[in-house]
């Protein structure tokens, strides 16, 4: 166990977050059971570690392990979370839990056994923890970790003190709003470094971002996709391909009869492939209003714009990069679909989105008033 608690103390200690996260203060940490899931490189470790510095290092209440380490091969957690408790242990922080068999039926029996603990557990976007494992079902909160914000981003390049600003109120009166934020800092001579590479916290790291950034998608699909939804390998390339297919069509509507015979497989395939992609964090999907999976989605998104300039490249259309920005902070947050006639973008069923230009968005809302937004505004919603 000591051993443990000194690769703790030595994490923590050289762990430092560069921009407070937001969901920090919105998850409910007096719940005995939350998981926090979120795609490969948005920084799920170092957000457990920076929740590991409330706790006093003396004390030994809490601690920090990852379940990659080959220990865990031959140690039972349920074992090991005793002795922690034993020890004074109340908060048990566990990285990358699926590497660990049958690992909600051990959390689930740490929770059962030892009412004092607190387990915090960080899993794949692509884990249905509630869905697909019934042992934690009513018992585990989940929340989802996303990449940098452009707000966030901001506060640390520039040193602002932005607050967050809610979607209503950008959609209904964006210019009060966009005036308070300009009097901290100008944030169009921000924006295009943001959409190139703002989004993974990895940015900051002294290596080549894009680089990285395609090994870390090359891991969501081998190992994210793959592995967690049990796809055998063959079929690895195709997964890539569809992605890259996507990635380089100027068109967001989905075709998914041409994607079929791209791939030599078959409609259902092609649609099951969108959503494993989707649920790794690496394309949104749009429907028809009233409509979800396993119905054909009308749009399909890469999940930001860091992504289409590490596949496509520097020839990637700004309009397209506007539109993926801008779609990308409201997928989530809200209920996105197409009109009937499928040209604008509707929000929440109330507000339509139309794209003016690669600045500015027009948004229409039922009285048919048109306010004009400039994109970088959406990114201040978290």
């Amino acid at each position: 166990m000591e051993k443990f608690f000194r690769i703790h103390n030595y994490l923590v200690e050289h762990t430092q977050s560069p921009v407070p996260r937001k969901l920090m203060d919105e998850i409910d940490w007096n719940h005995r059971l939350i998981g926090i899931k979120g795609c490969r490189g948005v920084g799920k470790t170092t957000f457990l570690l920076e929740y590991a510095k409330r706790f006093p290092e003396e004390k030994k209440e809490c601690l920090y392990i990852n379940l990659n380490q080959f220990y865990f091969t031959e140690c039972n957690l349920v074992d090991f979370a005793g002795r922690f408790t034993d020890g004074g242990g109340k908060v048990l922080l566990i990285d990358q839990v699926f590497k660990y068999p049958n690992w909600s039926s051990a959390i689930r029996q740490c929770y059962d056994l030892y009412p004092q603990l607190h387990i915090v557990f960080t899993g794949s976007s692509v884990m249905r923890l509630k869905e697909e494992n019934p042992d934690l079902s009513g018992l585990v909160k989940v929340y989802y970790l996303q990449g940098y914000s452009f707000r966030e981003y901001l506060n640390l390049i520039a040193g602002s003190n932005i607050e967050p600003v809610r979607l209503d109120d950008i959609l209904r009166n964006p210019t009060k709003f966009a005036d308070a934020i300009k009097k901290q800092v100008d944030p169009s001579t921000h924006l295009q470094n943001y959409l190139h590479h703002g989004y993974y916290p990895f940015f900051l790291e002294k290596r080549n971002f894009s680089e990285n950034l395609l090994k870390t998608m090359n891991m969501m699909l081998e190992v994210d996709v793959l592995l967690i939804k049990q796809i055998a390998v063959d079929y690895l390339w195709k997964l890539r391909r569809l992605l890259y297919l996507l990635a380089i069509s100027e068109s967001s509507v989905t075709n998914v009869s041409q994607l079929s015979n791209d791939l030599n497989t078959s409609r259902a395939t092609v649609m099951n492939y969108l959503k494993y992609l989707e649920d790794a964090r690496l394309l949104n999907l749009i429907y028809a209003q009233g409509e979800s999976f396993p119905k054909k989605p009308t749009c399909v998104y890469l999940n930001n714009s860091n992504l289409l300039y590490a596949i496509y490249g520097a020839d990637v259309s700004a309009h397209n990069i506007s539109r993926t920005f801008v779609l990308s902070t409201l997928h989530g947050k809200c209920k996105l679909s197409k009109d009937a006639k499928k040209i604008n973008v509707l929000v929440n069923g109330i507000y339509q989105l139309s794209f003016k230009d690669t600045d500015t968005v027009i948004c229409i809302d039922k009285s048919g008033r048109n306010t004009e937004i400039p994109i970088w505004l959406f990114g201040m919603q978290y």
